[in-house]
């Protein structure tokens, strides 16, 4: 309520202000009463029954205005009331929506009513009350229509719209690369670094898209007071600087991330902008993995590809290997391969620190990779 309405006098005067406005709301409702059923009665044929004078009709007609108007004098404190409760909801509502949903709400209103009038005129040689009222449910219900697409789907449509411009934009020289889904990177595969190895064998297809919460994070871990934090912050800075350079692949952010101001965290920006965008995410994250698997959402994984891409080792085979340590268990010996896959070998722990000739028995495959078991091989 403005401050100078404040108080009891300025209620009182905002009471009797509405308590006049909704009475002459009731008159007009009532006279649009008594020609709505004029206009029906005539259509029906029962006018001419009825033989009515224009006398007896205008007494009507100050009937109906007199008996709404006093409808509507009689219900101001309730419909008061009510009225402030709606306004009171449609204030928190507001006070929930981001600024771009009150944009986009804005634009899918004004292109609804557009479309509204041009349907209106359709109605042209329809009588008069009968096309007023179906103007009145056109307008309100396609401007509700443009409404509830603009805020639903309008983040898509823009992200189609932005694309197919870039895609002009730049012409026939990349058309190979927009043709292949955007790949949206999250902080832990650039921290981790492999990316820019496999971006470097040209497995990696599309725009590489790098959102600006990302780099906010990566700063963020850079800035550390935590020397560990600090130095991956660091080197995910120095990975980007690195794909950009070498590699000339084009490092953006997206207009679409703006939709997502309001969402917290970054795994669930990361998964709403591969929606929008419809392109893949690239991460090292396994939970991150099993939610975009859930939402429906594309994941590129890099520690799956590196599971993918280990040497075969299959029960029956011999290998050279050198025992570094003891194992977890009695007599257990335990070996690397080059790609860091363990391997356990079973009385093997007086061959610690020889190289030996072991035979494969069983190969366990896990979520987190590969366990070897082995035992030295006597000809």
């Amino acid at each position: 309520m403005p401050q100078y309405l404040k108080g009891k006098g300025g209620e009182e005067m905002l009471r009797k202000l509405m308590r006049v406005v909704l009475t002459i709301v009731g008159a007009i409702v009532g006279y649009g009463v008594f020609l709505l059923a004029r206009f029906l009665l005539s259509v029906s044929g029962y006018e001419q029954r009825l033989n009515l004078s224009s006398t007896q009709e205008v007494f009507i007609a100050i009937l109906c205005v007199i008996i709404f108007g006093l409808i509507f004098f009689r219900l101001t404190p309730t419909l008061g009331k009510q009225g402030s409760k709606v306004a009171d909801n449609i204030e928190t509502d507001l006070q929930k929506l981001s600024t771009n949903d009150i944009v986009m709400g804005t634009v899918g209103l004004i292109a609804g009513l557009i479309v509204a009038y041009l349907i209106s005129r359709i109605y042209m040689g329809i009588p008069n009350i009968l096309a007023f009222i179906l103007n009145v449910v056109t307008y309100l219900v396609l401007g509700f229509l443009g409404v509830v697409i603009a805020t639903k789907k309008g983040p898509d449509i823009r992200s189609a719209w932005l694309n197919s411009k870039r895609g002009m934009s730049s012409g026939g020289r990349n058309k190979g690369k927009h043709d292949a889904s955007p790949k949206i990177f999250d902080t832990s595969v650039i921290i981790d670094g492999r990316i820019a190895d496999i971006m470097k064998t040209g497995f990696i297809e599309g725009t590489i898209v790098i959102p600006e919460f990302v780099l906010v994070e990566l700063r963020h871990i850079a800035d550390s007071s935590d020397s560990l934090k600090r130095n991956r912050g660091r080197r995910g800075l120095d990975i980007l600087n690195k794909i950009q350079s070498e590699y000339g692949i084009e490092i953006y952010n997206t207009e679409a991330e703006k939709a997502l101001d309001e969402i917290p965290e970054v795994d669930v920006k990361l998964l709403k902008l591969a929606q929008i965008m419809n392109g893949k995410v690239v991460t090292n994250d396994f939970n991150l993995n099993k939610v975009a698997g859930i939402q429906g959402v594309e994941v590129l994984n890099i520690n799956e590809l590196a599971n993918t891409l280990k040497p075969v080792v299959l029960p029956g085979e011999e290998m050279s290997l050198f025992l570094v340590k003891e194992g977890k268990e009695h007599n257990q010996a335990v070996a690397y391969l080059d790609d860091g896959t363990m391997i356990v070998v079973e009385e093997g722990r007086r061959y610690i620190g020889k190289n030996i000739r072991v035979l494969v028995t069983s190969v366990l495959q896990t979520a987190a990779g590969r366990m070897i078991f082995a035992k030295p091989h006597t000809k």
